[in-house]
């Protein structure tokens, strides 16, 4: 999974590890347990939400085709 997030932005194994460097200093080694558990919830609710829209989507979508083939004159 982090393959294809690092492959999308183009990141090698230098720019990680700066980058990871750059988070420490800013954040501190103490804070970084705490800013991962905030980063994993919001990932974890952002799925939840992605999740939710889909699922309506595709009933509105069942509910439209359900709707078209009651009110298709019988011939």
């Amino acid at each position: 999974m982090i393959n294809s997030y690092l492959i999308a932005f183009a990141l090698g194994g230098p720019e990680v590890i700066a980058i990871g460097a750059v988070v420490l200093l800013l954040f501190g080694a103490k804070k970084l347990p705490e800013l991962a558990r905030g980063i994993g919830k919001a990932s974890g609710e952002f799925k939840k939400a992605q999740n939710e829209f889909k699922h309506s989507i595709e009933t509105a979508e069942e509910e439209a085709i359900k709707t078209e083939e009651e009110d298709k004159p019988q011939s």
